[in-house]
Formats: structure tokens, C-alpha cells, sequence
């Protein structure tokens, strides 16, 4: 057995039937492609073979009434793939529309947790022939470095390439092994044991972090803290039903204004976003003057030595959305994104873990529910407005299962208070933007990833300036 984080499994205690937290991610697929032809069978057959060689999809969640410490992963020895991999058609005609819908109908249900927390549903029915799969993953078990590397593995660089199975290592093999309750109990308590030393380890640095917070702040050189974004149509209680959008823009474009003013590419990932949003709140009349907050995840992997899969921190970001020019607006968040990765790296990698560690469903799973029920997230100032990620993919194309993915567009969980979650990808020279809310606080969520190519084409515009 191997013991969940306290990081893992926060998005364990966190979930409600509002607040689903796994992540997903909509591949697009050109089936002519696929050596033999098209058919699910052949696809379900492929994936059960190499899903052999990746204990992760196999792995499943285990816990006792006793145990006083966080579950356990443990083998699936009754795994069958017909309870992960789906089949479903869409309406004719099967638009973009009609895709994000059911996709979105899908996002809405939450994971079995008796068996491995994922799934695959093949939508069949596109208008252009081709065919999308609809991924889901429990956020417990995947971070977004360590969840596009699980698919990494179910992908080649040609339709007839020979795949490899990963490392066996600690990470990859998910804890594959059995578990009786007495040894989930005693591992537990001993766990739990030895928590006061860990306390008294962190607790002196933790207790130095507002202090050095508050003289960075005066200093000009803190990020936004957290409480202090304005408050939108976006930041309020989540209802349990989800929708989405999708795009894609030309990655060259992307580096054209990177290179033009000296920047990096998740700043112009964050400018261009803050346009979209300038453009969305402004068309709704409801632009605060005060400029939107983001929660970026930042991934940890290979900083820090604590166990888990989640290996991330997370950086609070202004997105300049108050001002009109867009270079400004990005010349601003480029400072400001260095201001706050320093801050964020003066906090160490392992903060967040260290802390979430002490996390319990007892107390973390009542408070959510009663956060959710009395609708909290709209009675105290906004903590940010909306979480932006960044995810780097591979540069050339890729098959997967022996297909040519079109598009891969990943979708990250929303918290009430955040209805809202943009994530990138890129991937053989396109940025993949996938949009992930809730239609009660963001029922236009087309028009603003319709927004998200003409905010970058705004800001390559202003590139001429600098030739």
C-alpha cells in the first residue's frame, strides 16, 4: 500500500457533490489514421493492454474507520476497463456546441471511489468525421504534470509506434499492493504519532511568513495577497452543473510577442487571458477597476523530497485587467509574475505540503459542506477571481492509440469562490486553451474563449511598434 499525501488527499475532503475535483481533458482525434481503421472495440483492446504496464490506472482508494491518518492506494485486483472506458454518440449535428454540452454533463458527475478514480468516454458523432475522447481523472491521484504524463503514455509519435511503460518507480506504481484494515490502522496511527515533531519542525518557519510577507509588501516586492481580488459574477457559490469551452491559437504567435517585448510565454498566457476577461466583464458591465487575481499553479517536481503526486505551490498573479493598453497590461504582469515567483520561491516548494498534511475529513470535509450549504464564498472578500495553468506539451505531433490528436484540451476543477479554471496546453505548435465553470455564474463562457485569439492577435498587433 502506499499513503496518500496530505495534499492528495485534501481533494479527497474538499469534494462535494458541487465541488467535483478531478481534472479533465478533451482530445480530439483523427481517426483515418489509426492502423486497421476505427472501431471502439479495437480502441477499448489497445487501451487494455497498455493500461497493463501503468499501475496508476489501476490503483484504487482504501481506508478504515480506524485509521486516524489519510487512506491508502492499493491494487484493483477486480480491475475492469469496462467500468473506465465509455462509449456515446453525439446529437446530429455534432458541433462544438453540442461536444462542450455533453462533455460538460460529464465534468458534472463526480468519480466512483471504490474503484480507480478515472474514466475515458469515446464521443462518436462529430460533424467532420472525427472522433473526441472526454478524460477523467480524480485530482487526488494527478497534478497537471504528473496527469499529462499518464496520457503521455498511451501516445506515440507515429500510428504504428511501439510504446513503453513507465519507470516503476515510488510515483508511477501508485501503491499497487493489498492492504487489511489493521494495516492501514497501525500505519496510521504511528503516522499520526509522530505529527507533533513535524509541527515543531515547520511551525518556526511558518510563523517567520506573514512577517517577511508584510516587509516585502512595503517593500513593493510581495504578491497580491490573498482576500484582496475584486469581486465578479464569477466569484460565488457553485451550483452542481458544469460547462466549457474550448480554442486554439498559433503557439508561433504566441512567441512572436514573447521575443518582440522580452517576456516569457506564461506572460503572454496571463495577457492574453486578461484581455479575454477585459473584453467578457466590460461586454457584461461589470469591470471593476481594480485588477483580477489569478491562483497559478506552480509545479514542484524535483524541488522538493516530500512523497505524493501533487507536487505543486501555488502563486497568486495580477492580470492588469483594469488597464486599456494590452502592452501595458502585459509589460505589468510580466513584472508582476516575477515579483511573485521570487516571493513564492522564498516561501519553499513544500509549504502547502507540509501544512496540508495535518488535513482531515472530520474537519475538512464538514467545513466545506457547510461552506457550500450557507453560501459562504459570497460573504467575505474575494481570496482570487479564477485559477490559470500552464501546461508545457510535447512540440511535435502525437498519436494516440494510435490516432493523430488534433486538439488536447485540458479542463481543471473550479472551487466555490472561483468558478472559474483556464488551462493551456501546448502541443505540436498550437496553445490549447480549455475553460472549465459553472453555466449559473458564467452562462456565455463561449464569448470569452471566443475573446482569447483576438486578445493575442491585439497584442502581436502592438509587436509592429517594436520592429
Amino acid at each position: 500500500m502506499q499513503r496518500l499525501s496530505g495534499l492528495d488527499a485534501s481533494f479527497l475532503y474538499l469534494e462535494t457533490s458541487t465541488q467535483p475535483l478531478h481534472v479533465c481533458g478533451l482530445v480530439v482525434l483523427d481517426v483515418s489514421t489509426i492502423p486497421g481503421g476505427y472501431s471502439f472495440a479495437e480502441l477499448e483492446v489497445e487501451l487494455t493492454a497498455r493500461i497493463r504496464g501503468i499501475p496508476a490506472f489501476r490503483r484504487k482508494l482504501q481506508d478504515s474507520r480506524f485509521n486516524l491518518d489519510h487512506p491508502v492506494w492499493v491494487e484493483d485486483t477486480d480491475f475492469d476497463i469496462g467500468r473506465h472506458f465509455h462509449q456515446v454518440a453525439l446529437p446530429s449535428p455534432g458541433g462544438r456546441d453540442e461536444l462542450a454540452r455533453m462533455c460538460g454533463e460529464i465534468a458534472a458527475i463526480q468519480l466512483d471511489r471504490t474503484r480507480p478514480m478515472w474514466e475515458m468516454w469515446v464521443i462518436e458523432g462529430l460533424e467532420d468525421g472525427s472522433v473526441a475522447v472526454m478524460a477523467k481523472m480524480h485530482h487526488a491521484g494527478v497534478d497537471g504534470v504528473s496527469g499529462a504524463n499518464m496520457i503521455a503514455h498511451l501516445c506515440g509519435f507515429s500510428p504504428e509506434a511501439a510504446w513503453s511503460s513507465p519507470d516503476e518507480s515510488p510515483e508511477n506504481s501508485g501503491g499497487t499492493g493489498r492492504a487489511s484494515t489493521l494495516d492501514i490502522a497501525l500505519d496510521g496511527l504511528l503516522a499520526v504519532a509522530s505529527r507533533p515533531a513535524k509541527l515543531l519542525r515547520i511551525l518556526p518557519e511558518s510563523l517567520a511568513v506573514l512577517p517577511r510577507w508584510m516587509d516585502r509588501a512595503r517593500r513593493g516586492d510581495a504578491m497580491p495577497a490573498p482576500f484582496t481580488a475584486p469581486r465578479t459574477s464569477l466569484n460565488g457559490t457553485l451550483t452542481g452543473r458544469r460547462n466549457m469551452a474550448f480554442a486554439q491559437v498559433d503557439l508561433a504567435k504566441v512567441k512572436k510577442v514573447k521575443d518582440a517585448f522580452g517576456v516569457k510565454v506564461n506572460d503572454v498566457v496571463l495577457a492574453m487571458c486578461s484581455g479575454a476577461l477585459r473584453h467578457y466583464l466590460e461586454n457584461r458591465g461589470e469591470l471593476p477597476d481594480r485588477s483580477l487575481v489569478a491562483a497559478v499553479p506552480v509545479s514542484v517536481h524535483g524541488k522538493t523530497d516530500r512523497p505524493g503526486t501533487n507536487q505543486v505551490s501555488v502563486m497568486l498573479s495580477e492580470l492588469g485587467t483594469h488597464m486599456a493598453d494590452p502592452v501595458e497590461r502585459l509589460l505589468e504582469i510580466a513584472e508582476g509574475n516575477s515579483t511573485s515567483k521570487g516571493h513564492n520561491d522564498e516561501l519553499g516548494a513544500s509549504l502547502l505540503h507540509d501544512w496540508s498534511q495535518f488535513a482531515g475529513q472530520a474537519v475538512f470535509g464538514t467545513a466545506m459542506r457547510l461552506y457550500s450549504t450557507l453560501g459562504l464564498a459570497e460573504r467575505h472578500p474575494v481570496v482570487h477571481n479564477l485559477v490559470i495553468s500552464n501546461v508545457p506539451g510535447p512540440p511535435v505531433p502525437m498519436y494516440f492509440l494510435g490516432a493523430l490528436i488534433k486538439a488536447m484540451y485540458p479542463l481543471g476543477p473550479i472551487f466555490h469562490g472561483a468558478a472559474l479554471n483556464v488551462t493551456v496546453m501546448s502541443l505540436d505548435g498550437q496553445l490549447n486553451v480549455g475553460l472549465m465553470s459553472c453555466p449559473e455564474l458564467a452562462p456565455h463562457l463561449w464569448d470569452l474563449v471566443d475573446a482569447f485569439p483576438a486578445a493575442l492577435d491585439e497584442l502581436l498587433e502592438a509587436t509592429q511598434a517594436c520592429v
